[in-house]
């Protein structure tokens, strides 16, 4: 049997290999090796003992990745509503959403909640900021940024 360890992308055989996961930890757990798992393409945390667990090669985790960016412009282009439809004239500026503050434990979905509000042409303040710090944070950063939306994302 393969010897698996952090950094690891794996899928779990029970599950159909359905979502890929990269190993957090691996922890002792009886007569068992138990791996905390956490989600590449989904937002998801699982544990999965080892044996159920399948390498997943890094260019089926990035043609995976490609697909999903691909569908998500797809989608931002769908949602780009003419301005009409929020009551505005012709020739008026378009639709503003105001300020959006979003405070994201994971780095990795920090950055990519980044390039979509900008391909959106939102004005968007993002922090990352781990999950049991944020309640620490939000007061002081509500009154520095002054947002009209705020977003806290959680694992």
């Amino acid at each position: 049997m393969k010897k698996f360890k952090k950094g690891d992308l794996v899928a779990r055989i029970s599950y159909g290999k359905d979502i890929v996961f990269v190993i957090e930890k691996i922890v002792k757990a009886e007569k068992q090796e138990i791996a905390i798992l956490k989600g590449i393409t989904q937002r998801i945390m699982a544990d999965s003992p080892v044996e159920d667990l399948s390498i997943v090669d890094k260019r089926v985790v990035q043609k995976q990745e490609q697909k999903i960016e691909i569908k998500m412009r797809q989608k931002l282009q769908y949602k780009k509503f003419p301005a009409y439809l929020f009551g505005l004239k012709r020739g008026e500026k378009e639709f503003q959403t105001g300020k959006i503050l979003h405070l994201d434990g994971d780095k990795r979905y920090t950055q990519k909640s980044i390039r979509y509000y900008r391909s959106l042409g939102l004005t968007a303040i993002v922090k990352n900021i781990a999950e049991y710090k944020q309640p620490f944070f939000i007061k002081d950063l509500l009154e520095m940024y002054r947002p009209d939306i705020l977003i806290v994302t959680r694992t």
